[in-house]
C-alpha cells in the first residue's frame, strides 16, 4: 500500500478486460493507485468488430448500466442470423446480437479510465513482473500470450492446445444486414465465412477452412496479398465487388488456453490470459468484461483480505465460465467438421448450426425462432 493506505493495483493489458477493470475499480475506489500497462499504442488494435449477444448486454446492464449506456449508442444491432448454403439464404429469427468496432470500444473504455484517474501507459512493454514495482494486486489481462501466465505457468496449471482448422480475420466495407454464416464449396475445397457489420459501412469478415483446403488453395504459401485475393474470389458472390481489408490478418489456428488455478499470490488472470472461448459463439470480449466485473465484486466483498477475495472470484465465476467454455468447445467441434455438415440441405444445415453448442433444444428453439421453425417444418425432409 501507499503511505496513505491506498492500494496499488497494476493492470497488464489494455484490451477490453484490462481497461474495464481499471476504469471500474478506480471509479469506485478513487484513492487507490491504479496503473495500466499496454505494449501497443493507444490507437492500435488487432481485428475489426466484436459482438455481444442481447443476453450478454442484459446481464451487464444489471450490474453496470453506465457501461451499456456508454457503448450501446455506438453499436449495430440485428435480430436474426442468416445461413447461406448452396446459394440459399435461411434466416433464423430471435437471435439478437449487437456489434461495435474493437477500436471504438477500446477508445470509449480508455476515456472512461482516464476520466476515473487511471494512469494509462501505452507503448510500454513489460519484460518481467518485477518491472511493475510494488503492487498489492496484479491483474493479468494480457491475452493469449500472457506474461503473467508464462511466468507462473506451473503455479497456474496452464495449458495450451490448438484446433486444426485455419482462420483469418479481415474487414470489408460491404454492409451485411445480419450476422451471416456463408458456406462455399468449389474446386479448391470448402470454406466458411463469419461476417457481420459493426459500423454503418464496415463489417468483420472471418474466413475459415479445413487444413486440406488451406493447402490445396495455396494459402499455406501465399503472401498476404495473394491470400486476400483468393478469399475475395471464393466469396465474390458475397462481397459483391467489395475488397477485403487486412489488419495484421494472418492465417492462424485457434488456441485453447486453460488454467487449473486462476490466481497465484497477488496475481489474478482475466480474459484470454485465463481461458479462451471460440469466436463462433462471440463471447471472448463478453467473458473478459464479466471477469473484470466479477473480480471487482469479489474484492469489494472481502475488503482487506486479498486471498479470500481472489478465492471468492474463482469460486463464484468458475462455474459460469466453464459452462460457456463447454458450449464454445462444442461449437468449435462443429466447425472443425463443417465440410461434413455441408452435405446437408440448407434447412438441415441451419438446424444443425443453431443447435451446435448444445444450448438450444427443440422446445427453446420453437419459442425463440417461430418463423424459422415454421419454415423448417414445411421443408422437413427436403434435399
Amino acid at each position: 500500500m501507499t503511505a496513505d493506505g491506498a492500494t496499488r493495483v497494476s493492470v497488464l493489458g489494455g484490451g477490453p478486460g484490462g481497461l474495464y477493470f481499471a476504469a471500474l475499480w478506480k471509479s469506485r475506489h478513487p484513492r487507490d493507485d491504479v496503473r495500466l500497462f499496454e505494449q501497443n499504442p493507444a490507437d492500435a488494435t488487432w481485428g475489426f468488430g466484436v459482438v455481444f449477444s442481447d443476453r450478454a448486454l442484459e446481464f451487464l446492464r444489471e450490474d453496470d448500466p453506465e457501461t451499456v449506456d456508454l457503448i450501446a449508442p455506438c453499436m449495430e444491432a440485428w435480430a436474426d442470423i442468416t445461413i447461406v448454403h448452396r446459394g440459399e439464404a435461411i434466416a433464423i429469427d430471435g437471435v439478437g446480437f449487437s456489434a461495435i468496432g474493437r477500436l471504438e470500444l477500446l477508445q470509449l473504455l480508455q476515456q472512461r479510465a482516464r476520466d476515473a484517474g487511471v494512469a494509462l501507459e501505452f507503448g510500454k512493454t513489460i519484460g518481467s513482473l518485477g518491472e511493475l514495482g510494488a503492487s498489492d494486486l496484479i491483474v493479468a489481462a494480457d491475452g493469449v500470450n500472457s506474461l503473467a501466465r508464462r511466468t507462473f505457468g506451473r503455479e497456474f496449471g496452464a495449458s495450451q492446445s490448438y484446433l486444426d482448422n485455419k482462420f483469418v480475420w479481415y474487414g470489408t466495407a460491404k454492409r451485411f444486414d445480419t450476422l451471416t454464416q456463408t458456406f462455399i464449396e468449389n474446386e479448391l475445397g470448402t470454406f466458411n465465412a463469419h461476417h457481420y457489420r459493426y459500423a454503418p459501412a464496415m463489417s468483420t469478415f472471418i474466413v475459415e477452412c479445413d487444413p486440406a483446403t488451406w493447402a490445396r488453395a495455396g494459402l499455406d504459401r501465399a503472401t498476404d496479398e495473394a491470400s486476400r485475393a483468393i478469399c475475395e474470389r471464393v466469396f465474390a458472390a458475397t462481397l459483391l465487388g467489395h475488397p477485403l481489408i487486412s489488419n495484421r490478418s494472418i492465417w492462424r489456428n485457434f488456441p485453447w488456453v486453460r488454467n487449473d488455478r486462476w490466481t497465484h499470490g497477488n496475481v489474478v488472470l482475466v480474459g484470454d490470459a485465463l481461458r479462451t472461448a471460440h469466436y463462433s459463439i462471440g463471447s471472448g470480449t463478453r467473458l473478459a468484461i464479466e471477469d473484470a466485473l466479477a473480480l471487482t465484486k469479489a474484492l469489494e466483498a472481502e475488503p482487506g483480505d486479498l486471498p479470500a477475495a481472489l478465492g471468492r472470484y474463482e469460486a463464484t465465476r468458475r462455474p459460469i465460465v466453464e459452462k460457456l467454455v463447454a458450449a464454445s468447445r462444442m461449437s468449435a467441434a462443429w466447425y472443425e467438421r463443417f465440410p461434413e455438415h455441408m452435405r446437408l440441405a440448407p434447412l438441415d444445415l441451419a438446424m444443425s448450426y443453431i443447435q451446435r453448442s448444445g444450448r438450444v433444444d427443440g422446445e427453446r428453439l420453437r419459442a425463440m425462432a417461430p418463423q424459422f421453425m415454421a419454415l423448417y417444418d414445411r421443408g422437413r425432409g427436403s434435399v
